[in-house]
């Protein structure tokens, strides 16, 4: 187990660098791009989006058992 999260840290941390590559960021840059701005955002905004698709799914089998 110790060797697979391992692994997934130097993916993640080799992912981050070349992100900072491609776009001409810093390494520490990329990092809070990414979680301090894209990951609050989804963790926000998941819950938002799962909640009016509950919502209108609910509207639409009213819709659909009234007609």
């Amino acid at each position: 187990m110790e060797h697979l999260i391992n692994e997934l840290y130097v993916y993640c941390t080799d992912l981050v660098i070349n992100l900072a590559n491609i776009f001409h960021l810093s390494y520490y840059e990329i990092n809070a791009i990414l979680f301090c701005f894209l990951y609050p955002l989804l963790i926000v905004g998941l819950p938002v989006i799962f909640l009016f698709q509950k919502v209108r799914l609910k509207k639409l089998k009213t819709d659909q058992n009234t007609s």
